[in-house]
């Protein structure tokens, strides 16, 4: 097996982060079992928005110290990305001394979580809807597929021609967003030890890490940009299954259908590969399909349908900032030391 180069910090950092987080995931597994004593809210009758995972009655020593926390850890998140940001640092293999704060700080605030939780249970799911934390990952999946346009297309390898000072825009500022996305997601749930807590959980913690190798070549490595999309498929899934509500066919239909007409575009496979990606997708959707119905064809659309028409709505909305602030990404003043990455690559924090 090869060997990391000393010099290779950013995969060094990838691969600790990556232990750290199945590490942690475990110790929620183990330390799970301790919520059960909690009261738990119970189902009322046709409430979509039902959250089975707080307090039936809120206590605000839980209220207090779960929105302390997210507070806390967002104020933290942003302040490392202006203070990057503000450094004009660039790409390198080497780690910033503010990934190392970064790393350090997410790490920090993953244990006051998982602490706050064991003592008074209630996250932010106490006092917002269930729709608001399934929303802001759905726009930062939506919002990867928007910059990445210039590079793997949209549509089959195809790229729109969306005006690259809004896609610029986007990449500068995505990190605001996302971090806010990843956050307050991950401070809304308890840290419960089911199958979809477990799984949201490592997903979490491994967007907390890529967060903090900002101006790190692995930063911008699509393999493992790839990795962190593919992984909504997987949980997606498994929440369905653990819900037993019968979608668990349009989770997985549908974030396979988005990697199909998008995402292997940007992975350099060779044609047969994805070929053979396309027909095994088709063939498991016959088969499930022919045992589901005719009628419920809908499901395997119903998540491109919302997804694609959603990175126009998003370029219109960037675009309507753009045009109003009238901002244009800076000049460096000076050529840098070390060489940035290509344009069609190159992502803000």
């Amino acid at each position: 097996m090869k060997k990391i180069s000393s010099s290779r910090q950013d995969l060094q950092a990838l691969w600790w982060g990556i232990a750290f987080s199945l590490l942690f995931t475990g110790i929620i597994w183990g330390t799970g079992f301790a919520l059960r004593a909690f009261p738990h809210l119970p189902k009322p009758a046709n409430d979509p928005s039902w959250y089975y995972w707080k307090l039936p009655a809120p206590t605000i020593a839980a209220e207090v110290t779960a929105w302390g926390g997210y507070l806390l850890h967002q104020l933290f998140s942003w302040g490392v990305i202006w203070y990057a940001q503000t450094r004009r640092l660039h790409y390198s293999h080497t780690l910033h001394t503010v990934n190392k704060v970064a790393l350090a700080g997410n790490a920090l605030f993953i244990l006051l979580h998982l602490l706050q939780s064991l003592l008074w249970y209630d996250g932010l799911a106490a006092n917002v809807s269930v729709f608001s934390s399934q929303g802001s990952v759905i726009v930062l999946l939506v919002w990867v597929l928007l910059m990445e346009n210039p590079r793997r297309g949209l549509f089959f390898g195809k790229k729109l021609p969306l005006q690259q000072r809004v896609i610029q825009f986007a990449r500068k500022y995505h990190g605001y967003f996302f971090s806010w996305a990843i956050i307050y997601t991950f401070w809304y749930h308890p840290t419960e030890n089911t199958p979809g807590h477990l799984v949201g959980f490592l997903y979490m913690f491994l967007l907390m890490l890529q967060s903090s190798l900002f101006f790190t070549r692995v930063h911008i490595n699509p393999y493992w940009t790839f990795v962190q999309e593919i992984l909504v498929l997987a949980h997606g899934t498994l929440v369905a299954l653990m819900q037993a509500n019968g979608l668990w066919p349009m989770f997985f239909f549908g974030f396979a259908a988005i990697f199909i007409i998008t995402q292997m575009h940007g992975l350099r496979l060779k044609s047969w590969i994805k070929w053979g990606l396309t027909l095994l997708l088709l063939v498991g959707a016959i088969v499930v399909y022919s045992m589901r119905g005719v009628q419920r064809l809908w499901e395997l659309v119903a998540i491109p349908l919302i997804d694609y028409p959603a990175v126009l709505v998003l370029f219109l909305l960037l675009g309507l900032i753009v045009w109003l602030t009238g901002w244009r990404r800076p000049r460096p003043k000076q050529q840098p030391a070390v060489q940035p990455a290509p344009d069609h690559l190159e992502r803000q924090p």
